[in-house]
């Protein structure tokens, strides 16, 4: 059974608006602030960086922390699509580009799926998936 949200465009541009944001508080080192992206029990699966998965807005502050001068400089994010799933979750995923302290630059797939709160809209999961090689590694 499939439960219908019909999301608004200001449902749409909240969401897309919330994605973006991550990446200014981060920047910024506004870890403070994380609980207007995310619900207080998240999970941020960075398991595709070798590490176990973060549950909660205190466990992703106390990893960017330990993280310290390895965090990006610059998160850019792009490329934002907005769905709901036939589970009646909405889901975006979204790319993002980060870039470091020495020039580097990587990309990453931010796949996330987001809950209404009395907050208002919320992630209450992302998965971050590390783009290493083009084409989704199809070569054929």
């Amino acid at each position: 059974m499939r439960i219908s949200m019909a999301l608004n465009i200001e449902d749409r541009t909240v969401i897309s608006e919330l994605i973006s944001m991550h990446g200014h508080l981060c920047d910024e080192g506004e870890l403070d602030r994380l609980d207007e992206l995310f619900t207080d029990d998240v999970v941020y699966d960075v398991t595709d960086f070798g590490q176990e998965p973060l549950t909660g807005v205190e466990a992703i502050r106390a990893a960017a922390i330990t993280l310290g001068d390895a965090n990006p400089v610059g998160h850019h994010v792009t490329n934002i699509v907005v769905t709901e799933g036939d589970d009646g979750q909405v889901h975006a995923r979204s790319k993002g580009i980060g870039i470091n302290m020495d020039g580097t630059s990587g990309s990453v797939t931010y796949e996330d799926t987001f809950v209404l709160t009395g907050q208002g809209w919320r992630i209450s999961y992302r998965k971050i998936v590390a783009r290493r090689v083009p084409l989704g590694g199809r070569t054929k």
